[in-house]
């Protein structure tokens, strides 16, 4: 799974140092770092928004008080989703 949080200017006036930081810190936490890829990006294009992320083709718009609750209530159900994914495909012979 692939989160992006754009570190252009205005999204770094928003607070995306912190909501990088915060998603780092809950990446360890909860020991995903072999199934989280944490990038950062230039401007996105939503300057209108918050910090934006893009979290596997969707964009979110964040600041850092709700990075853990976004953690908790789309990222760690996304990432159980595909869990699931992987263990119905069914292997090749």
């Amino acid at each position: 799974m692939n989160i992006t949080v754009c570190i252009g200017s205005s999204c770094h006036l928003k607070g995306s140092r912190a909501v990088v930081e915060r998603l780092e810190r809950l990446i360890l936490e909860q020991g995903l770092k072999d199934e989280i890829e944490l990038r950062g990006a230039f401007c996105m294009g939503q300057c209108q928004t918050g910090v934006s992320v893009l979290l596997d083709g969707t964009y979110y718009s964040l600041s850092p008080e709700e990075t853990e609750r976004f953690m908790i209530q789309t990222v760690l159900p996304r990432l159980a989703q595909a869990r699931e994914a992987s263990k119905t495909q069914i292997e090749p012979v």
